[in-house]
């Protein structure tokens, strides 16, 4: 009998709401259409328009925090493994291992320090705060439905007594509803219409808070930071003390290595190789003098246009066997007279100079077409024959003193890092 009048309990109490729910939903649709007024406070909906702004940006804050505390965390990983290799190649012979070693254990000690402190005067505050948000939101949620039963029953009562037909026992139960109603909706409204301006103006002390705890913990963590550094410094001047000799050179911007002069001369050589068959003898390996070929200017005005013994002089550039900056030059120069113009005809600068350069520091060649520097030496720039051959950060050119000894373009000229250089003229 007991368990059947429990089961009794349960289904009224079911179907009561479900009443209750059929009723709202009426209510709601009539307040739509007009039918029936309903019930505003327009002080008390704006504090719920601020709370759902405090509780977005609590959320968003909540997210970056979290996403902030995740970059602590991979930067202390960073961190550990980048001190981890440091020991792997720091020699166990080389001066302040043991210090070394020591600030890095240091180094990962105020990593975590940093990041434990972060989660509980940051995050852990920023979770209680928002976790008095959902309890408020069901709140607000409830009282709006309470505000709608409370409207529904003012208007059956007010139905009930513009009734033609009164029922006083209608009217008195009704009344008795709507006092009930009204009651319930009342006691939940002056409580949030006190939770919510207070919860609302705490805003400012916690975004205070929280970002001068953040703040404060970050200055310090870099404080003890900037003291570990100093000491890895410190250890890393002392094995450079040691180790003088074997200073790091800062070495110029990387090539493609086109190795524009084996092209050169691969492309020489196949020109002039025998056909098949014929037993002539092979070209002469570069550098000899029979390696390029001679040009033979005659310097006299008055035998302009004959030929040279000796030299048999080009019809074109397009039929010419030579190296193409020795072709505009020729064409540049004739019997000794210069056409006026760049310095490409002048007989005392490299065919196409365009301007010098001087070098600020050494720098040393890595491969056959480059030019080895001193601090010092001025170069004459000229351009590529091929302008895609030339790289990023890199000149063509040929050391003057080079070119005033042997006037060979071909044995000359090299590349070389343009930020090794400054411009004089």
């Amino acid at each position: 009998m007991a368990e059947m009048g429990s089961k009794g309990v349960t289904a009224g109490k079911i179907a009561s709401n479900v009443q209750k729910k059929l009723t709202r939903a009426q209510e709601k649709v009539l307040q739509k259409l007009g039918k029936a007024d309903e019930t505003k406070d327009e002080q008390f909906e704006q504090c719920v328009q601020n709370f759902n702004k405090q509780l977005t940006e609590g959320t968003r804050l909540q997210k970056d925090l979290r996403t902030y505390l995740a970059s602590v965390k991979a930067m202390h990983e960073a961190s550990k493994k980048l001190n981890e290799c440091l020991q792997e190649v720091y020699e166990p012979d080389w001066p302040g291992r043991d210090e070394a070693s020591k600030i890095a254990e240091n180094n990962d000690l105020l990593w975590m320090d940093y990041h434990q402190k972060l989660v509980d005067q940051a995050l852990l505050t920023m979770d209680t705060y928002l976790g008095q948000f959902p309890d408020i939101k069901s709140r607000i949620a409830k009282r709006g439905r309470k505000l709608v039963d409370y409207d529904s029953a003012r208007h059956h009562y007010e139905s009930l007594q513009t009734a033609k037909k009164k029922d006083e026992a209608k009217i008195a139960k009704a009344e008795e509803e709507l006092i009930k109603a009204q009651k319930v909706f009342e006691e939940m409204n002056v409580d949030l219409q006190e939770e919510l301006p207070s919860l609302w103006n705490s805003r400012v002390g916690f975004y205070v808070n929280t970002f001068q705890s953040i703040a404060g913990l970050e200055e310090n963590f870099h404080k003890e930071m900037s003291k570990l550094n100093q000491n890895l410094n410190d250890v890393l001047i002392s094995l450079e003390k040691q180790h003088g000799s074997n200073t790091f050179t800062v070495k110029a911007q990387p090539r493609k290595k086109t190795k524009l002069f084996s092209r050169l001369r691969r492309k020489k050589n196949s020109d002039n190789a025998p056909a098949k068959g014929n037993k002539s003898p092979s070209p002469p390996p570069d550098g000899s003098p029979a390696a390029t070929p001679e040009i033979r200017v005659n310097h006299e005005p008055e035998l302009a246009g004959a030929a040279t013994p000796g030299a048999a002089l080009p019809k074109s550039p397009s039929q010419s066997s030579l190296p193409a900056v020795v072709v505009e030059t020729f064409s540049a120069t004739v019997n000794g007279t210069v056409e006026s113009g760049s310095g490409a005809g002048r007989l005392d600068l490299p065919p196409g100079f365009m301007f010098k350069v001087q070098a600020q520091h050494d720098y040393t060649a890595t491969d056959t077409d480059e030019l080895q520097l001193k601090a010092g030496d001025v170069v004459l720039v000229i351009p590529f024959q091929n302008p895609e051959e030339q790289d990023e950060g890199w000149l063509m050119g040929v050391k003057e003193s080079d070119w005033n000894q042997h006037k060979e373009l071909e044995k000359c000229r090299g590349v070389f890092p343009e930020n090794f250089t400054e411009r004089v003229q």
